[in-house]
């Protein structure tokens, strides 16, 4: 699954609703707004999305949400399969001040693992080695995970039902269900967790999406339903309702098993084209 509708900049609003008023919503968002491809071609309007956050032992990216911080960023494997040929795209989503400013590109799924051992992307890496954009993107990314000695610490999973403009990307609704995340420090890009912790229950995230002015039928919808504005960060809210002590018990027992499994002691197994993920 590739889109070329990645909205680089925007706002983003976010609310929990209930099942019931999420097909109601659903009913309305469809006056407006067109399935998007994806969601179209999925039984129940859903497809999913998965994740593998990164951070540093302290959490950090996690505490800058939690305490709020006007300008912070976070640091994430984004991926929609377990198959070993489908891109991964490393994303590195930014907040300055209200904006949500968002730079990804394409990874071969081969060259995860010798990436986040902590070596540059090169084109041979990239899904596309002709896009400079995704290169660049994709170098950043790397150059914040080591400023912030950065490694895997959660997966994240959830079926999204997203609406979006036939013409353009300028608003975007999305739903999402069933979010679940469970720590891991290993590089798997796995569809499934073993154990996973269901985040919000069985309450739907709505988001309210748009890069320039807020639609008056945003503003329509909201006071329709009656939906409450509240954060929704699927990360830092799996930590929040399970604990820190959650987080790195999990990621020391995997770090215990893994701790041979490195680039200075295996540096064949991490070479572009070798790793399996």
């Amino acid at each position: 699954m590739v889109s070329e509708r990645l909205q680089h900049q925007r706002y983003e609003l976010k609310y929990h609703v209930a099942e019931a008023k999420a097909l109601r919503i659903r009913d309305f968002v469809q006056g407006y707004l067109d399935v998007d491809e994806y969601s179209a071609l999925q039984t129940g309007l859903s497809y999913p999305a998965l994740s593998l956050y990164l951070d540093s032992d302290g959490l950090d990216t996690h505490w800058h949400a939690i305490n709020g911080n006007r300008n912070r960023f976070k640091l994430r494997l984004r991926y929609y399969d377990d198959q070993p040929d489908t891109p991964v795209f490393f994303e590195t989503k930014r907040r300055e001040n209200n904006v949500i400013l968002k730079e990804r590109g394409g990874v071969r799924k081969s060259a995860v693992r010798w990436l986040l051992a902590g070596h540059m992307p090169e084109r041979k890496h990239m899904l596309n080695p002709n896009d400079h954009e995704a290169l660049v993107a994709v170098q950043r990314f790397c150059h914040r995970m080591l400023q912030l000695n950065a490694r895997p610490k959660m997966h994240v999973a959830y079926l999204r039902e997203a609406y979006e403009n036939s013409s353009d990307n300028n608003v975007r609704v999305t739903m999402d269900r069933q979010v679940e995340s469970q720590p891991s420090a290993r590089p798997d890009l796995i569809a499934r967790s073993s154990r996973p912790h269901l985040v919000f229950g069985k309450t739907v995230i709505l988001e309210l999406k748009f890069t320039a002015r807020y639609p008056k039928w945003f503003c329509d919808l909201v006071e329709t339903f009656d939906c409450v504005q509240m954060g929704a960060a699927k990360y830092s809210e799996g930590i929040v309702t399970r604990g820190e002590d959650w987080v790195h018990r999990a990621c020391s027992s995997d770090a215990l098993v893994g701790e041979f499994l490195s680039a200075e002691n295996y540096p064949g197994l991490f070479e572009a084209g070798s790793a399996k993920v």
